[in-house]
């Protein structure tokens, strides 16, 4: 039963939501954003190869809502399905797909060009994705061959400057995916700033993997600082206690995503995804411990 007195406690509370909107929003911020966990498929690439249906069936069951493609590039399908038939596998198993990989395509595969790719074929891949209703679309890895100078990055900016172009047309958000070679600094300059830096912030958003910023010795927070709002996808994956910094299941490393997450808005995060490349075992066991230490230590996840 509401008393009197919480009457008047809630009339205040809302009055003063009205009179100062700004500081209602902050106060309610943590509140009001929740994250549905997600999983980059990649982590579950083999089996999605020999039974893309019953994989993602599992990965409904162990407890995700959206999924990210690890796969278009070279074949045009959505791991051998059409976008519209794939789909309607997502729907039938209560998950979206609001992001997928794709790669550059500036090198050559026996004798020629893979196609759904940034250089090749694009505006075919855009036209795919609106029809999945993808909300991004994702520069995945840069080979070694297109990255040896500054000069190369510079030629990237552009590109990838255009290619965020062609997906705002499609109301998709173009966004870059870090490893650690981005931040060996070439000439005094460190290529995943000079990325930043040179790329028109509207049109290229990130996708931090914030195990790989790790490895490459930066600071997650520090990039958030620099730039607000600018990371709006996250890979959650997690760095283990050895020598070797491995991938580990979220929650079983050295990576305090408690406190990370804690600075969701000042990134400007909207999804994130768990990935992890290598797992001891199954995959499903390792993806199934990562959710289960999300949903209990991480208040923003849903």
């Amino acid at each position: 039963m509401t008393t009197r007195r919480d009457f008047l406690k809630q009339s205040a509370f809302a009055t003063g939501a009205l009179l100062f909107p700004s500081f209602s929003k902050h106060l309610f911020r943590d509140a009001e954003k929740k994250y549905e966990p997600g999983l980059q498929l990649y982590t579950v690439r083999d089996a999605m190869a020999k039974d893309p249906k019953g994989t993602l069936s599992r990965v409904a069951n162990i407890g995700y809502k959206l999924v990210e493609g690890a796969t278009y590039t070279g074949t045009e399908r959505y791991y051998g399905m059409k976008p519209e038939a794939f789909l309607k596998v997502l729907n039938g198993y209560g998950l979206k797909l609001p992001s997928s990989h794709y790669m550059l395509g500036a090198i050559e595969r026996n004798g020629s060009y893979p196609k759904g790719t940034i250089l090749h074929d694009w505006d075919r891949a855009v036209d795919d994705a609106a029809k999945i209703g993808q909300k991004y679309m994702v520069c995945a890895y840069l080979d070694q061959r297109v990255r040896k100078n500054l000069d190369d990055y510079k030629k990237l900016c552009d590109i990838f400057n255009k290619a965020g172009e062609t997906c705002k047309k499609a109301g998709i958000q173009f966004c870059y995916h870090n490893h650690n070679f981005e931040f060996k600094k070439m000439d005094g300059q460190v290529p995943y700033e000079y990325l930043l830096k040179n790329t028109d912030k509207d049109l290229v958003k990130m996708e931090m993997d914030i195990y790989w910023v790790y490895k490459g010795n930066a600071d997650p927070l520090k990039l958030f600082k620099e730039h607000p709002g600018r990371f709006v996808l996250w890979h959650v994956k997690d760095m283990d206690n050895t020598p070797k910094h491995f991938f580990t299941e979220v929650g079983n490393g050295i990576i305090d995503f408690k406190k990370i997450f804690k600075h969701a808005d000042e990134a400007g995060l909207q999804h994130f995804f768990v990935e992890q490349d290598v797992c001891p075992g199954s995959p499903f066991t390792s993806i199934k411990e990562s959710i289960h230490y999300l949903e209990h230590n991480i208040p923003s996840v849903a």
